[in-house]
């Protein structure tokens, strides 16, 4: 393994701008990196902390190009991105971690699927959906979820359809539809792999939605479930992880059913939202992580310092224009709050304008406070004149 680096140690091209490239550019500098960000929108959240931003799309060939060519190594924060020109820039000797191949597959639903099944990794029952219909919506039964093959994140592009009638909400997209989990808690579990195929899980986590949303709302860690099944969901991911040989961090999410089963829902091929409290919670965060891993550095620790309990901080319903954020500093006031916000311009109903960890000793403790947390601060727009 290399042990000696010129400074800076590496140029990281990055796709994507947003809250995760921001947090990961941070990381980067720590480790003595620089980074350019590929976003087409100036001033992107992480391209405020590069200091240097491609303006362009994540499917422009020439900028993707341009972005190869000035760094060491390219990675993403997104899963919808042009993955045959970065096929192409990879074959041309450009690193890129995760592989692009490998996210061609995590970014189709059903080709994701279909590796889970080919790899005898438990999921839910599912069948391809071509084109959907009320009558292969009812061979297959009730209740289902209808999952959009492409495009589909934080509630998009997912309809849970627990009766026939539903059908009308039906999304009118090639997808697949999958058995519906009557799931005793969702968890995630944040796994890390090199290049030497060394890998290597955080704790399992705990995950609450909004109802009616497919939206992280609170998270909790450790998870509330046995060192067993904590212990199973870690082997689980990593297992995943170790099949898809992929290099970077990954977040593998999971249903624990009823009777115990544990289930993997979906990978992310990128840091992930149910990893935002290793940040001040872990000795390695995943941003940090994710960068030793696709830099060929060995993994850091992952252990737990504190129980934490993390909450994303959404715009109000109505908000438009500039960020405005009420109880901010009551906020701060309370011990073991520790605040992100992730320097968007503007803002818009339920768009994720930051998040809270907030460390206690008392894993219940954290989430009360957190949950006061979430009363305090409000986040409402100022409309531009």
């Amino acid at each position: 393994m290399k042990d000696s680096f010129p400074f800076p140690v590496a140029r990281i091209g990055l796709i994507g701008g947003g809250q995760l490239g921001r947090m990961m550019v941070k990381a980067a500098k720590r480790l003595g990196c620089t980074c350019v960000v590929l976003d087409p929108y100036p001033g992107s959240p992480a391209g405020q902390v590069a200091g240097h931003q491609i303006i362009g799309g994540y499917h422009d060939p020439a900028k993707l190009r341009e972005l190869a060519e000035s760094c060491d190594v390219v990675t993403f924060e997104l899963e919808n991105i042009d993955t045959e020109t970065l096929i192409q820039l990879e074959r041309e000797g450009h690193r890129i971690n995760p592989a692009p191949a490998l996210l061609s597959v995590l970014q189709d639903k059903l080709l994701q699927k279909q590796f889970l099944a080919h790899n005898d990794i438990p999921t839910a029952e599912f069948v391809e959906m071509p084109e959907p219909e009320l009558q292969a919506f009812e061979s297959f039964g009730f209740p289902l979820v209808q999952k959009a093959r492409r495009g589909g994140y934080d509630g998009r592009g997912v309809s849970v359809m627990p009766v026939a009638e539903d059908f009308d909400n039906h999304l009118p997209v090639a997808s697949l539809v999958e058995r519906f989990v009557d799931a005793k808690k969702e968890l995630a579990v944040m796994v890390a792999r090199n290049q030497e195929g060394e890998c290597i899980a955080y704790p399992t986590v705990e995950m609450c939605f909004r109802p009616g949303e497919n939206v992280l709302d609170l998270l909790l860690c450790p998870a509330a479930v046995s060192a067993e099944t904590a212990a199973a969901a870690e082997a689980l991911a990593t297992r995943t992880i170790d099949a898809l040989q992929g290099v970077g961090v990954f977040g593998v999410e999971m249903f624990l059913t009823r009777n115990d089963q544990l289930l993997v829902n979906e990978i992310a091929p990128r840091t992930h939202n149910s990893g935002h409290h290793t940040i001040e919670a872990c000795i390695t965060d995943q941003f940090e992580q994710h960068l030793r891993a696709i830099l060929g550095l060995p993994l850091g620790a992952t252990d737990l310092l504190s129980p934490a309990a993390m909450i994303n901080l959404l715009g109000d319903t109505g908000a438009r224009g500039r960020p405005v954020i009420e109880g901010m500093a009551a906020a701060l006031s309370i011990k073991g709050v520790c605040l992100h916000l992730y320097g968007k311009a503007d803002v818009t109903p339920y768009r994720k304008m930051g998040h809270v960890t907030v460390l206690d000793p008392d894993l219940d403790e954290a989430r009360s406070k957190a949950e006061h947390v979430r009363e305090l601060i409000k986040i409402s727009g100022e409309q531009h004149p």
